[in-house]
């Protein structure tokens, strides 16, 4: 099985398809999740403005129709669904109102965990990210298919401090938190603990203890056994006090002979001294409040809208896999769970429906340090496959293109009229100014010359200087004549650009590049501009 690797599709056939039994170490998922909802990738400008436009990743497929019969069908007659899955799922539909969207999208998430149960190895382990809307039922899911003995958390991330629910005139408590499933497949999981470093309180409470000689602090901790006899404690007698301890009496003679055991001053009890330079700090415990979300003037943040920070993802994968294990992630989205496993040294498999979402992931891969080597299965390799994809949808086609030249998607493509745009290029060639190409893309079979007069029109009442024709046909001289007439933009740094350029898939594919000035990242807002003294200003 390749690692490493971007797949575009549908995650129950990518499964189906791709991925073997018990191949995979962990599982992170973060699905959409509110069935009234619908889903959006939001980007943000360069500028750091909301972008005007909402790009549909997906419009909320979680609605009862064909697509969640024949999913509740497939579950009936599956040969890797358990008797108390096909049960549960003959009942569970009934419960919260059959052909509603809640009955869809349970029905439509059963079908994929059984996928994910069989994929996953006796090893591991799975974290399900969701909210309250479906937590209550997606548990009851889980318990049926992973079994409630695999059940080891329910955790809650404290995402947020604040809320403005009540400004509004919400008549409940602020909705801070998000639920994370964790299951494993065996008792025979892998385990890290993770701890956190200490509080400024805890110190000053517990370790309050300090040797001069040798310049370290410690606390005192109970040797006695807990529970006693019961709990398999040996009961013997030390420096005069009998009872059950923790330890063997070998081992309390070693920890008294290292200065470790220390009497108390009624000579009645004995306490272990245990040093802060040793110690790992407090254990991770279900509750989550450490890790906040991301604000909107962080470097992580790229303006998705369901954007997980990455301490999330590598606390999960830092505690349930080590170094080279496979980490699968079958709704990816923006990729924070691809990108943590590629820092942590894991390998692993990322899936979406969207080519918004794989340009994305590959944008932030190829930004890492060093750029990590991966392949993405499902998109166009060559010209059949970039006609084949305008061919079946002609809105993931243009995502595609414009991702192919490091551009901007533009656009809810599923309402409005068209605006003659489908993306920007941002670039700067001037202090402080940042400015915005153009981009049309045409995937149909007919091109003409009055495209490009579109495209010319388009430019002038955008005051864009440059713009960009994109096209599976090869253009005809009409079209090279009729851009030519645009003339070119001189630019501050000396160079000229032509205001009209054509590009065709297949040079795209080969790997022609549009002839702009400096380039913006196309999802990040630009880092800040640092100011060289005689020179133009240089961008981080």
């Amino acid at each position: 099985m390749d690692t490493n690797v971007l797949y575009y599709g549908d995650n129950l056939e990518i499964l189906r398809k791709y991925i073997p039994d018990s191949s995979v170490d962990l599982i992170y998922l973060d699905p959409p999740f509110n069935s009234k909802a619908t889903y959006n990738v939001l980007f943000k400008e360069p500028t750091g403005e909301p972008s005007q436009a909402q790009i549909s990743a997906f419009e909320d497929t979680w609605h009862w129709g064909l697509e969640s019969e024949r999913a509740l069908q497939e579950i009936a007659a599956s040969p890797i669904a358990s008797a108390e899955v096909k049960e549960f799922m003959s009942v569970l539909p009934k419960l919260v109102g059959k052909r509603t969207d809640m009955a869809a999208y349970l029905t439509m998430m059963c079908i994929r965990l059984i996928e994910l149960r069989r994929v996953l190895n006796e090893n591991g382990s799975i974290y399900l990210h969701c909210d309250p809307t479906a937590s209550h039922y997606l548990k009851l899911l889980m318990d049926t298919i992973f079994r409630a003995a695999n059940f080891r958390n329910e955790i809650i991330w404290k995402r947020s401090f604040a809320h403005g629910d009540t400004g509004q005139g919400a008549k409940h408590f602020g909705r801070v938190t998000d639920t994370i499933l964790f299951y494993t497949k065996s008792d025979a999981s892998k385990w890290n603990s993770q701890y956190t470093g200490y509080s400024e309180e805890a110190l000053k409470r517990d370790y309050k203890y300090f040797e001069p000689q040798i310049e370290r602090q410690y606390r005192l901790a109970p040797v006695d056994g807990p529970g006693g006899a019961s709990k398999g404690n040996p009961y013997y007698e030390f420096m005069g006090v009998s009872g059950y301890w923790r330890f063997s009496k070998e081992r309390m003679q070693e920890l008294y002979d290292k200065g470790r055991i220390v009497v108390s001053s009624t000579g009645k009890s004995l306490s272990q001294k245990l040093y802060l330079d040793e110690a790992k700090g407090t254990p991770v415990v279900n509750l989550w409040d450490d890790i906040h979300r991301i604000s909107p003037t962080s470097r992580e943040r790229l303006g998705y809208p369901t954007q997980k920070p990455e301490a999330l993802l590598e606390r999960i994968i830092q505690s349930s896999s080590n170094e080279g294990d496979i980490i699968l992630d079958p709704f990816c989205g923006c990729g924070t769970a691809i990108v943590a496993a590629q820092r942590l040294n894991r390998r692993w498999i990322g899936i979406d429906i969207t080519h918004l979402a794989i340009g994305l992931m590959k944008w932030r891969l190829k930004n890492m340090t060093p750029v990590p080597s991966f392949k993405v299965v499902g998109e166009p390799i060559d010209l059949a496959g970039a006609i084949e994809l305008a061919n079946q949808n002609k809105y993931q086609f243009q995502w595609w293109a414009v991702h192919s030249v490091d551009g901007q998607p533009y656009g809810n493509k599923k309402k409005g009229a068209d605006t003659g745009i489908d993306g920007y290029l941002y670039y700067m060639d001037e202090k402080d100014k940042i400015k915005k190409a153009i981009i049309s893309v045409k995937g149909g079979k007919s091109t003409s010359v009055s495209m490009i007069r579109d495209l010319g029109h388009v430019i002038d009442r955008e005051k864009s200087d440059i713009g960009m024709f994109i096209t599976l046909e090869k253009p005809t001289r009409p079209m090279l004549e009729e851009a030519a007439m645009k003339g070119f933009y001189h630019s501050p740094l000396g160079k000229d650009y032509p205001r009209i350029q054509i590009l065709t898939i297949e040079e795209i594919l080969q790997g022609k590049l549009p002839n702009i000035p400096p380039w913006i990242a196309p999802i990040a807002p630009p880092a800040p501009v640092r100011k060289t003294k005689g020179k133009t200003a240089r961008m981080l």
